[in-house]
């Protein structure tokens, strides 16, 4: 009889551990305590990292550095790579000005291929609306190619009168205010200003086509034939560099489709191309610049970056006053041609100023002014942008605000 007591027992303390086990069991698989689990682990790991973070301060330093540099160059690549091209040409100016052959390579190879894809991607078909805003495109092109050019010259050369610049910077502004208009950066601030993109295509084509010719006759009336420049070779070289690249690019162009096709499904790669040898242009003609003795100092240099700012304002200001006069109620007009009117082109600057003067020692400085213009007019523009476009929409809803109104209260009647 306790002999089955005892049984009874154990039996039932046998039962009781497995059932207690079950309970233990289900209440680990439970979706709560799953949960709970994980934040454990979660708050485990962050304890970790926060204490990685701790214990490596520098590191992170390093990396937000790091990163922000990243950030920098890849939103101002074009920039940065002209300032180390201008260091390394400072640096050792016999490699670039000597050993890289830089008048088959600079002055022939890049500037051949430069023109060459600006003919494949230049869309000439829209030459064709001319004739629908004959007399706002010949404005735009007459103020940026005369307006402008004529101004700088008279202003650089007082400048030079007063001791103020010297003669190759002043001669640099100039050269820089008769190159045509840029392509990419007018019509990508035109559409972030709800500017008219059309106007912008148009004026950005014709100027860089009619540039070929018109700004090496600017720049030879304003400067005259310096030193060893011969005008019927200058011609000749930049219908050889210049022209016949660009024919050729309309050619494909026009009849190959497939070629237009592939460079435009590679468009961010072409465009790198291009700058690289615009890079590398530049880095060769300072090379030339700095293994001459060229008496410019460092403060004419900074008179000119001042004044650049100074002429961009004052044209843009004049540009904004006569287009508001002239073409009254076309806001998205007057946003282009703010921008069409004092733009200027490194693309098509760069490759002309190095076929003019390829011989000449100031060569670098006749650069400069051009190089600074092209950021400027970017940074003013970037600014302006945003008030452009609020601009744009106030006018545009002050000329359909009537006649919204005469309808409601036609429909009211």
């Amino acid at each position: 009889m306790d002999n089955c007591d005892e049984f009874d027992t154990t039996g039932t303390k046998t039962a009781e551990h497995q059932e207690d086990e079950e309970i233990v069991a289900r209440h680990q698989s439970s979706p709560l305590s799953t949960e709970l689990a994980v934040l454990v682990s979660d708050e485990g790991q962050q304890d970790q990292t926060n204490q990685e973070m701790e214990e490596n301060p520098v590191d992170q330093r390093r990396n937000s550095v790091t990163k922000c540099l990243c950030n920098l160059y890849k939103d101002n690549s074009f920039l940065v790579l002209l300032l180390l091209a201008i260091l390394v040409a400072y640096a050792y100016p016999p490699l670039g000005a000597k050993y890289l052959a830089p008048k088959i390579t600079a002055t022939w190879i890049a500037v051949v291929i430069i023109f060459f894809f600006s003919g494949i991607k230049l869309k000439s078909e829209e030459l064709s609306k001319a004739l629908q805003r004959f007399r706002f495109n010949m404005f735009v092109q007459l103020y940026n190619f005369f307006a402008v050019s004529s101004v700088v010259y008279g202003i650089s050369k007082l400048m030079h009168h007063l001791g103020a610049l010297d003669v190759s910077l002043a001669d640099g502004l100039v050269i820089s205010t008769s190159v045509p208009i840029t392509i990419n950066m007018v019509l990508v601030l035109t559409t972030s200003s709800d500017g008219d993109e059309a106007a912008a295509i148009f004026n950005a084509a014709f100027g860089n086509l009619v540039g070929v010719f018109l700004s090496p006759a600017l720049i030879l009336m304003y400067l005259g034939v310096k030193g060893s420049v011969d005008v019927g070779d200058v011609f000749y070289k930049l219908i050889l560099r210049v022209v016949l690249p660009i024919a050729i690019g309309q050619i494909f162009h026009k009849y190959s489709p497939r070629t237009v096709s592939f460079v435009n499904s590679h468009k961010v790669e072409f465009n790198k191309f291009q700058e690289y040898c615009l890079v590398f242009i530049v880095y060769t003609v300072f090379c030339r610049t700095f293994s001459e003795e060229i008496d410019t100092s460092i403060g004419n240099v900074f008179i000119m970056i001042g004044l650049v700012f100074f002429l961009l304002i004052i044209m843009m200001a004049f540009a904004w006053f006569l287009l508001r006069l002239l073409f009254p109620d076309q806001p998205r007009l007057q946003v282009m041609g703010l921008y069409g009117c004092t733009h200027k082109s490194v693309a098509m600057g760069i490759p002309l100023i190095n076929a003019i003067y390829e011989d000449s020692p100031s060569v670098g400085f006749y650069t400069l002014p051009l190089l600074v213009w092209h950021p400027m007019q970017l940074i003013i523009g970037s600014f302006l942008a945003p008030h452009l476009r609020n601009f744009v929409k106030r006018k545009e809803e002050q000329s359909t605000g009537p006649l919204q109104d005469g309808a409601s209260g036609e429909n009211e009647t």
